[in-house]
């Protein structure tokens, strides 16, 4: 089994820039889609961001021309570009891998530790 680690969290301000990586122990080439989920404290987890392997690419509306994700197979990582950070931003970030089962999203695998991402002045 692929295991995929979160890197690259911190403490921002506002408007501030992260770029978040998840990096795969191999094989990324071969997983059809991967996201990026995030969970604030009391709240549940929702999905930030998703990539598939032809490139195409869905983003929340929260975070729709802010952030940017990307993959790059030949380094089996997967990146999340946060720009313009606001506060509600704040939370703990995963990647996963996921799937298409019967035309729904599903996730394939366990969630790893995350990264935490806090924005504050």
């Amino acid at each position: 089994q692929v295991h995929l680690v979160e890197s690259g969290g911190g403490l921002v301000q506002p408007g501030g820039s992260l770029r978040l990586s998840c990096a795969a122990s191999g094989g990324m080439y071969r997983m059809y889609a991967l996201g990026w989920y995030r969970q604030a404290p009391g709240q549940q987890r929702e999905l930030v961001a998703r990539i598939i392997r032809d490139g195409t690419t869905y983003y929340a509306d929260s975070v729709k021309g802010r952030f940017t994700i990307s993959r790059d197979n030949a380094k089996n990582t997967m990146y999340l570009q946060m720009n313009t950070l606001r506060p509600e931003d704040t939370a703990v970030y995963y990647c996963i891998e996921m799937t298409i089962k019967l035309s729904n999203w599903e996730i394939f695998g366990s969630w790893g530790q995350g990264t935490q991402v806090t924005v504050s002045s």
